[in-house]
């Protein structure tokens, strides 16, 4: 199949590229770099011609809300109109476990608005909702740190790594479309806080990591469930956390 990655150069994306060619498939990446501007629309008709299945993992240059929501309904919107042009059957959406749970996290609205789009749309879809990536957990610790001091919520915690992400999006993609969703989770549930605070520990970190049930994800609050899949369908990842770091490492 020729299977188009939005988003191609990326974290996730040239995992998925990598995978794709291994199986014999024409991979290939879509993104500013390469030519293709989903914002302006520039280089998607000639990238999506001949394309079965268009797999979209790109994100927006800005988390601000108002720019964030226009990056994803643009693009999205962009996206759609030229599959459709080139006829493509499957299209294949990244998006987060628990967008519906925190309506009021800008990211999220805007993930939730990708995705009413995609459903919308009439093209044969996948929606493949991740749990938070093991390579963005400084990153999220950065954002909880005051001082010295990281705040977390001592909330359900499911992270995953970006190989496991990648391992369930690029099987998803070769298949039948789901017409629905998807979710997929590290093997581990452990709470938020001891995570970050392993994580920190491993790496030498020495903040200190203090457990906060009003401690905010990326301006919102958690509840106990926000952030990991709900009841038993989700397709959990084989990679944990301490191999991960040491894989790094190694590197």
């Amino acid at each position: 199949m020729k299977i188009v990655v939005i988003g191609g150069t990326g974290l996730i994306g040239s995992k998925l590229i990598r995978r794709f060619a291994a199986h014999g498939h024409d991979a290939v990446a879509a993104a500013p770099s390469t030519g293709v501007n989903t914002l302006t629309g520039e280089g998607l008709d000639e990238v999506l011609t001949g394309a079965d299945v268009v797999v979209d993992v790109s994100n927006s240059p800005s988390f601000e809300p108002a720019a964030v929501l226009e990056f994803f309904t643009t693009s999205t919107t962009n996206v759609l109109a030229a599959e459709q042009r080139a006829g493509a059957g499957h299209h294949v959406a990244l998006s987060i476990v628990g967008t519906e749970r925190l309506p009021g996290n800008g990211y999220f609205a805007a993930k939730i608005a990708q995705e009413d789009l995609i459903v919308k749309s009439g093209v044969p879809y996948s929606l493949v909702h991740a749990t938070q990536f093991f390579e963005f957990t400084l990153g999220i610790a950065d954002a909880a740190t005051t001082g010295s001091q990281v705040r977390i919520a001592p909330v359900k915690y499911q992270p995953m790594a970006g190989d496991d992400v990648a391992d369930a999006v690029a099987r998803i993609a070769a298949g039948t479309p789901l017409n629905g969703r998807q979710e997929i989770a590290g093997p581990d549930q452990v709470r938020m806080d001891e995570f970050v605070r392993e994580a920190l520990a491993l790496t030498g970190d020495p903040r200190e990591v203090v457990a906060d049930e009003h401690a905010t994800y990326f301006g919102s609050e958690l509840r106990e469930g926000s952030l990991v899949p709900e009841g038993d369908g989700a397709q959990l990842g084989h990679i944990h956390y301490a191999d991960w770091v040491k894989g790094q490492a190694e590197r």
